[in-house]
């Protein structure tokens, strides 16, 4: 018997206020339908088919990588009627498994445990037991405390709108039954729609055995359906996130002020301050320090590393033992070579500086290669792109470059070389020389600052 996972992910989001389909609204950094065929996709042998309809193109282009079948419900008739829409895709042997693509942080335990509890001719039914049920249809009972049916809010009397236990809509059935009920359904309710949830009373009149069970935590199975939500189940998810790297011997100054919108693989005693936000796949060795305020993206940093507060860095490789920032930009090539330094309001891009050198102030390297123990003086940019095409600056070993230097590429410094301060270098410095050009130095005696014009004044 095989499973197919149907993600119903074709409501409009009204109350997002977004032209964005709510199915793409991001939470810790990946769309909220991708969440849902994640978890999904854990299962064994799982074939997931995703109902898209509003704005369902752009769904389907922005999450085309996912490997699923995509189906499209051109009018939104409700739960049942989407459901319809897929059941021609379906193995009649099947176990049918139905989600939600704006309940994004459903697990693939709980899954794995509503599918088991369907059984072979049964129905497992996801439920929650809310303080506050607002919203959610309501579970409908028997003397015998047997689950009866469900009710949609919309529908309650003031009796059943008081009963706490909700239906998540989540569910698990085999084939055959699902297709039986759902061609028994109609829209005769106060939204007009084809309910799924009624079929619920069918398989009780039908003495199909229904199996409510609960999930992990009542998080699982919060909808999205306004930014608040949104919000909510995001710093939910970033404290599971903090808590976890926690105890895996990771400090984390405050988890309400940790973001982690990825992955994020880390050595021992790591330290993360306040504000940091990492992104795409980092790794981090051991005794890297990360102060507050940084923003770290598919990056690599190497052991005892310290990343210094308010910086920026985007695919840049860092070694063992090297200081970057404060306020420093690393960019996508740059590769930071063992106990380098990267000062503060230095941008370096598409770069390798080497073990032990230093541009510590005010200063742009791009495209360019800096050999070992060589220090980069304030203010000082190379100059790498001519309007049309980019050229690379090679800089040996042992080189002092001094402060106000432009490189213009493409151009060459030799090992131990020194490059004057304010110079502007165009042709190769050769090694273990002093290069420079400036211009002499004059003044002009009894020369006068001009002053304010007072006739003007007036």
């Amino acid at each position: 018997m095989g499973l197919s996972v149907i993600i119903l992910a074709a409501g409009q989001g009204r109350r997002m206020r977004s032209r964005l389909p709510k199915a793409l609204h991001a939470l810790a950094g990946r769309p909220l339908l991708e969440h849902v065929y994640h978890s999904a996709a854990q299962l064994p042998r799982a074939r997931i088919y995703i109902v898209h309809g509003h704005g369902g193109e752009r769904v389907r282009e922005s999450l085309s990588a996912l490997k699923a079948e995509w189906i499209e419900q051109r009018q939104q008739l409700g739960t049942g009627h989407a459901v319809r829409q897929v059941l021609p895709q379906l193995k009649p042997g099947d176990t049918i498994l139905i989600l939600y693509g704006d309940v994004p942080l459903i697990t693939a335990h709980t899954l794995s445990r509503l599918v088991e509890a369907a059984g072979d001719r049964g129905v497992g039914l996801l439920t929650a037991t809310l303080n506050d049920p607002s919203g959610y249809g309501r579970i409908l009972r028997d003397d015998k405390g047997r689950v009866a049916g469900v009710v949609e809010e919309q529908d309650a009397d003031e009796a059943q709108r008081a009963i706490r236990e909700v239906n998540t809509g989540m569910m698990a059935l085999r084939c055959a039954d699902l297709a039986r009920w759902v061609s028994q359904l109609d829209n005769r309710n106060n939204q007009r729609e084809y309910y799924l949830t009624d079929i619920i009373a069918m398989a009780v009149k039908e003495g199909a055995p229904v199996a409510a069970i609960p999930p992990g935590s009542v998080y699982e199975v919060m909808g999205v359906n306004d930014r608040a939500q949104l919000a909510q189940l995001e710093r939910y998810y970033q404290m599971v996130q903090a808590q976890h790297l926690m105890q895996q011997g990771v400090t984390i100054v405050d988890p309400a002020r940790f973001d982690l919108r990825g992955e994020l693989e880390a050595g021992g005693d790591v330290f993360i301050d306040i504000n940091v936000v990492l992104e795409g796949r980092v790794c981090l060795g051991s005794n890297v320090r990360i102060e507050a305020n940084n923003v770290i993206r598919d990056a690599r940093i190497g052991d005892d590393a310290v990343i210094r507060p308010n910086c920026v860095i985007d695919g840049a490789v860092i070694g063992r033992g090297a200081r970057v920032g404060p306020f420093a930009r690393l960019r996508p090539g740059a590769v930071l070579a063992e106990d380098s330094r990267v000062g503060n309001f230095v941008e370096v891009k598409k770069s390798r500086i080497g073990r032990g050198s230093k541009v510590n102030h005010l200063s742009y390297v791009g495209d360019s290669e800096i050999g070992r123990d060589c220090n980069v003086g304030a203010g000082t940019i190379t100059c790498n792109y001519d309007g049309a095409n980019k050229h690379e600056t090679i800089i040996g070993d042992d080189v002092f470059i001094g402060s106000g230097t432009q490189l213009v590429a493409p151009v060459k410094v030799g090992d131990g070389a020194t490059v004057g301060a304010g110079t502007t270098l165009t042709r190769d410095a050769p090694p273990g020389q002093l290069t420079l050009s400036r211009a002499p130095q004059r003044s002009v005696r009894g020369w006068k600052r001009p002053g304010k014009n007072s006739a003007k004044k007036k």
